[in-house]
């Protein structure tokens, strides 16, 4: 009988070993990846920025830029007259038809993110083509406004694994929202401004989009209610990280210390 305690005990703890072992390698391969069992966590983009109650109350509106432009300039103006920062994400085909105005918004001062080429579901494409799709904005981007962007935003908020691993290797960083005013939907704007205003907290990502109904009625209220609340307007270079952070899998980032 003690034989064979002893021998259960030493087959126990060398389990033990060969388990840690695995894990320590595992973990070695992912980086910052959590790991379980060996299974690295999913890849998640950053949909909003932990902020310390000691910190500015920040929030970065973000702008996506697919069909139409005839509304984006008066939303600059907008964004100027609040002293207000922003972020436009632009589409591939979009740079091509407003070459103009993506140079007025980098001329003006607010950021520029990369929104794919052709605005298809990404996950669902293979590795080179994604790869393309990304690439390929971010070089037009710099030819026409001289700014590489540092942010990608996935069409339809579709992500994957391979997605963000693509982002990655471009040297960009994955973003979402926390807050979708759902303009796109036609929404009046007292319901745009009703979606935002009350529920917004330091370090959300707000998603707009540049042309939809409504923007430009919906925006002075935001904009006024925000600021009343003692928020001020960021672009994403001012909330969100582009190094040493993590992301929990509520999609809020971290910044390391």
């Amino acid at each position: 009988m003690f034989v064979v305690l002893k021998k259960r005990n030493i087959m126990l703890a060398a389990a033990c070993v060969l388990l840690v072992a695995v894990l320590t390698a595992a973990v070695g391969a992912s980086g910052s990846a959590g790991v379980f069992f060996g299974v690295s966590s999913r890849k998640i983009p950053v949909y909003c920025v932990e902020r310390g109650e000691d910190e500015e109350k920040v929030v970065a509106l973000t702008f996506d830029a697919a069909w139409g432009a005839d509304k984006t300039q008066g939303i600059m103006d907008l964004l100027t007259e609040y002293d207000a920062g922003g972020t436009f994400f632009l589409v591939g085909f979009w740079l091509d038809k407003y070459p103009d105005m993506a140079r007025k918004i980098a001329e003006a001062g607010f950021e520029i993110g990369n929104h794919s080429a052709n605005h298809l579901n990404m996950p669902k494409l293979n590795d080179e083509t994604m790869r393309a799709e990304i690439s390929s904005v971010n070089a037009r981007i710099e030819e026409l406004a001289g700014v590489r962007p540092t942010y990608f935003r996935a069409p339809y908020g579709d992500y994957s694994d391979r997605l963000m691993t693509a982002v990655e290797k471009e040297g960009m960083v994955g973003v979402q929202w926390s807050i979708d005013t759902l303009d796109w939907k036609g929404l009046s704007a007292a319901e745009i401004a009703e979606r935002v205003v009350p529920k917004a907290e330091s370090g959300d990502i707000i998603l707009f989009h540049n042309n939809s109904d409504h923007v430009l009625d919906a925006l002075p209220l935001v904009l006024l209610g925000l600021k009343n609340r003692g928020f001020k307007f960021v672009g994403l270079s001012e909330l969100v990280a582009t190094e040493d952070f993590t992301v929990d899998h509520t999609g809020r980032q971290h910044k390391n210390a």
